[in-house]
């Protein structure tokens, strides 16, 4: 574990033990990395009206809120991919709600998120592929996490590895697997 790692489990070990500003310098230490994947998936987004802090502000006001307190480095970024995702699913249905004409934002699942390896994708309605991660929560909750913490949270495979206790293998399985059904899902919906 590196230095930045370990200062930040230690201040979210002293937020759980009651210390009011730990979590605030644990969110920190973050922050920038928070910003790195706020940035790359408005980035996938067209017509995204929210910029890159106001997606980190409102996803850790979301998890203050919550008042969960992640264990280390890699479960707060996660964590945050989390509520970042919701945060950005929220947004999609205010403006849809607004516009009514049918016009949805899309997010593109590019970067080897979705895609095949060939460097091809589709763009995914932020909603649509928000129903289809719930539609396989509710199949294989381990399938979905791998799916947010590597698409919404930009781990790596061996870092969800780590995270959930897994091999590697079984984790790239776990990828192959979930984005075979996002896709199936995707393209029934119509957007894939």
């Amino acid at each position: 574990m590196d230095a930045r790692s370990q200062s930040v489990t230690q201040l979210l070990a002293q937020a759980r033990a009651g210390d009011a500003t730990a979590r605030d310098a644990a969110f920190e230490l973050v922050y920038a990395e928070l910003k790195r994947l706020a940035h790359r998936q408005l980035a996938a987004q067209r017509g995204a009206t929210l910029c890159t802090t106001a997606l980190v502000h409102e996803a850790y006001v979301r998890l203050s809120a919550a008042q969960c307190t992640p264990q280390d480095r890699r479960h707060f970024i996660a964590l945050g991919a989390r509520a970042m995702r919701f945060v950005l699913v929220d947004h999609a249905r205010r403006a849809s709600a607004q516009k009514r004409d049918g016009v949805m934002q899309t997010l593109s699942v590019t970067g080897g998120a979705l895609a095949d390896g060939s460097g091809e994708s589709g763009a995914a309605d932020v909603l649509a592929l928000d129903e289809a991660l719930q539609r396989l929560t509710a199949l294989d909750a381990r399938l979905a996490q791998v799916v947010e913490w590597r698409f919404f949270g930009g781990l790596s495979e061996p870092e969800i590895a780590e995270e959930l206790g897994l091999t590697e293998r079984t984790v790239q399985r776990d990828w192959r697997r979930a984005r075979a059904f996002l896709h199936r899902e995707l393209a029934v919906a119509g957007v894939a």
